[in-house]
């Protein structure tokens, strides 16, 4: 029971990260008064410069990867939770009529998938290329974790009743 506690403590704390990281990013600062480009006053123009060496694209191979990871992760997860249930035991996370409902169940684990990746495209565009790295790692940690426990988790037997 502690697992999926703590699953979704951490994938709360990743909800609010995100929310926090977005409101930051949307604070603008004040412009500067410069000079204009040909009066004596004026500064000379800096060469641009290089990209620093962590930015990449969105899309590119590692997040693929990862994304495919989490995608992964999730599939498991639809799965090992399909089993344990048909094995008599209880969700903990959600509600057994939600698993039990297969369609539901199959879009909330979608859902799950698009958060995640929706929460690493925040930290992206606000600069956070790592932390946009460890969401994907965190969240495939995680629900493998659980994933294994469903499946280490014995069949419910129930008593039978004497004769």
């Amino acid at each position: 029971m502690a697992a999926p506690a703590l699953k979704l403590r951490l994938f709360l704390l990743i909800l609010m990260t995100c929310w926090v990281a977005s409101a930051r990013g949307q604070e603008t600062p004040t412009p500067k008064a410069e000079p204009p480009a040909n009066s004596p006053a004026s500064p000379p123009a800096k060469p641009l410069e290089a990209a620093p060496k962590y930015a990449h694209r969105f899309w590119d191979k590692e997040n693929d990867w990862l994304f495919a990871g989490v995608a992964a992760a999730r599939t498991l997860d639809y799965f090992s939770t399909l089993n344990l249930r048909r094995r008599g035991r209880q969700e903990v996370l959600i509600t057994n009529d939600a698993v039990d409902n297969h369609a539901a169940f199959a879009a909330i684990e979608a859902a799950g998938t698009g958060l995640s990746i929706g929460a690493s495209y925040l930290f992206h565009r606000y600069g956070h290329h790592s932390l946009e790295r460890w969401i994907s790692i965190v969240h495939i940690g995680l629900a493998t974790t659980g994933d294994a426990r469903n499946y280490s988790l014995k069949t419910f037997h129930r008593a039978s009743a004497a004769p």
